[in-house]
């Protein structure tokens, strides 16, 4: 089943106690406040917050009673994440076995009080990952109702490639920006517009805020440039730049600042001078195009 997505997709990883440690009435806020500005889709992981974040944004999302069919609701499985949650993981593994991801499903559908997954994912590749029986899991999953659509997250073409003889793979969400533009170049955004793969991209802005390096500092001197050029914020200049990308890339975005809420969508309708694309990746590269 074909899944449509919000051009940018809201990231909830940091809602919860990992970070921003909302609470119910912060978490509903949040949801509407997207939803009001165009962005309908929630991209969730069972571990975020420790395994407790899917369950407080189920909480405000059935308190808040949004109409279930105007989102659309991502999460992932597989990492086995060192938690007070999980008492019997003693090291960070992986668990991809048909039984696991079954459960797993169901029980993100509990902690987020819906019937259905619009988006499942597994989170990150597994060396021990056996394809026939994560196709048994996720055909079952989608005969029951309990997933629209299925694909992966952080999985080279060739890992994507062994499950996708096995099954559909709708998505696949990788990390990518303009200090982290290894997908455009190895052979990973050209392989998921081959077989109609919609990528996500998580971490949009990079380090370009978040380092002092001297990569992002000749990109915030471009970025300068480019504020007063086109008179809007170098962040959604930087989501602009990966949507522009003819792989067709929803970005991820982490933000609570509402202020920068209602900026998002303007990313979509941004239209960088193809030299100004240019620039940027120049500028993270530190060097010309080859």
């Amino acid at each position: 089943m074909s899944v449509q997505l919000s051009p940018i997709i809201a990231g909830v990883m940091n809602w919860g106690v990992w970070d921003k440690n909302l609470n119910t009435n912060e978490f509903t806020h949040l949801i509407n406040l997207f939803i009001e500005n165009g962005i309908t889709t929630f991209d969730h992981a069972d571990i975020y917050g420790g395994y407790t974040t899917e369950a407080s944004f189920g909480k405000a999302l059935s308190e808040s009673k949004i109409d279930r069919k105007k989102i659309q609701l991502i999460t992932k499985c597989g990492i086995q994440y060192v938690s007070e949650n999980r008492p019997n993981n003693s090291i960070k593994h992986y668990e991809y076995s048909k039984d696991y991801i079954i459960w797993s499903v169901e029980n993100s559908l509990k902690n987020l009080q819906t019937d259905y997954l619009d988006v499942f994912l597994l989170h990150r590749p597994s060396p021990l990952m056996q394809a026939d029986e994560i196709a048994e899991a996720v055909s079952k999953l989608k005969a029951d109702g309990k997933i629209l659509s299925f694909g992966v997250s952080n999985f080279t073409s060739s890992q994507t490639e062994l499950l996708r003889q096995k099954t559909d793979v709708s998505f696949n969400q990788v990390q990518f920006s303009a200090t982290h533009h290894e997908a455009m170049l190895d052979g990973s955004f050209d392989y998921m517009q081959i077989h109609n793969i919609k990528p996500m991209a998580w971490n949009p802005l990079g380090t370009v805020f978040r380092e002092n390096t001297d990569q992002t500092f000749r990109l915030r001197q471009l970025l300068a440039k480019l504020v007063e050029k086109y008179h809007i914020g170098s962040d959604i200049i930087l989501l602009a730049w990966i949507m522009q990308h003819p792989a067709g890339i929803s970005p991820v975005a982490g933000t609570v600042n509402s202020g920068r809420i209602q900026q998002l969508m303007k990313a979509k309708s941004l239209v960088l001078d193809k030299q100004d694309w240019f620039a940027i990746w120049t500028e993270s590269m530190g060097h010309k195009v080859p």
